[in-house]
């Protein structure tokens, strides 16, 4: 079991996480439906061609191409049986890319929810989830994946049965749910509440935030959240490259560079350790949030009015937690250990 990331987190203040897997395969030619995965083995060159794209616009840790690697997913495709694989093979070919990159870089195996509705609202069952999330980590572990990487989660059992699944592979991990919902995930979780879900876990995750959602104003504000608790554990912050528009028959997302590398100075400065993107960031926004990072000093913990001004307004009044005033507040804990 590798221990690189951890070894980062503590010789760090901050690490470049990746960007957009969908955006830029898109741009690469993969068609609307068509399952990313595929390409781990039919397509290789272009899987290379995504992991490198970030490594070499400075990224300390990348996330694999199988966010939908698993039996519920890859059924529609009638590929159920072989999420094992699949997961196997994108891990060895990021392996193969960060093993070149001449200085560590942390290949983070990506595992996407499930795509069905945990019970007892729907009908996937906690042992069906474990089941299939520690299938998935199985074969990012074989392909050399240094950390497990759990993303765009809503539901709070979906959380529980990947940490389990993760125990069961005896691989570390990370984990970020999407905050979406006027501050909550689509399952109404909240920023307190995913910090006291973390610290119910009896195996929780090296780092743990937000990804996706809407804006990245919106992130950033989850992202004070979780740092408003107090905890310890290092913090994610990865957002989308502004919002999504319809153009041209494409999904477009207008955050520039320059608006990427205010966010992730703001994000390093909300309390996040692992900064990255997620939809629409490209190589080129990375390129200037690591030389925003690297160039600009630590500053306070910024207003929301600051974040606004900065990158954009909220799309929603409330935070998620009832308090529209100004930055998440929350009495601080004891400091806790990792």
């Amino acid at each position: 079991m590798t221990q690189l990331l951890q070894t980062l987190l503590t010789e760090r203040d901050w690490l470049l996480a990746d960007g957009a897997t969908g955006t830029n395969l898109f741009n690469m030619g993969l068609e609307s439906g068509d399952p990313p995965e595929f390409w781990n083995e039919t397509k290789p060159d272009n899987i290379r061609k995504l992991y490198s794209g970030a490594v070499d616009a400075g990224s300390d840790l990348f996330l694999t191409n199988t966010f939908g690697s698993n039996a519920s997913r890859l059924k529609l495709h009638n590929a159920g049986h072989r999420a094992r694989e699949l997961s196997r093979i994108g891990a060895e070919l990021a392996r193969e890319v960060a093993d070149q990159a001449g200085r560590p870089v942390v290949v983070a195996g990506s595992v996407g929810p499930t795509g069905e509705i945990m019970e007892p609202v729907g009908t996937m069952s906690h042992s069906n989830a474990v089941e299939m999330f520690h299938e998935q980590a199985e074969g990012l572990k074989e392909g050399g994946a240094d950390v497990l990487w759990v993303e765009t989660i809503s539901a709070p059992e979906e959380f529980r049965a990947a940490a389990e699944a993760f125990a069961l592979a005896d691989m570390p991990w990370c984990g970020t749910m999407s905050f979406d919902t006027a501050g909550r995930t689509m399952m109404g979780v909240t920023s307190f509440a995913m910090v006291d879900l973390v610290d119910s876990l009896p195996n929780p995750p090296l780092a743990f935030g937000a990804n996706c959602g809407t804006g990245a104003s919106d992130l950033l504000r989850t992202v004070l959240g979780f740092a408003a608790t107090g905890t310890d554990r290092a913090l994610i912050a990865k957002g989308n490259a502004g919002i999504p528009k319809y153009v041209d028959g494409h999904i477009h997302y207008d955050g520039t560079p320059e608006l990427m590398a205010k966010y992730a100075v703001l994000a390093r400065d909300c309390g996040a350790r692992i900064i990255g993107g997620c939809c629409g960031t490209m190589p080129e926004h990375l390129r200037a949030m690591r030389e925003a990072l690297e160039s600009t000093p630590k500053g306070a913990a910024p207003m929301l009015d600051v974040i606004a001004a900065e990158i954009g307004p909220f799309s929603s009044d409330s935070d998620g937690t009832g308090d529209q005033s100004a930055a998440p507040k929350r009495e601080r804990r004891g400091r806790r250990r990792a």
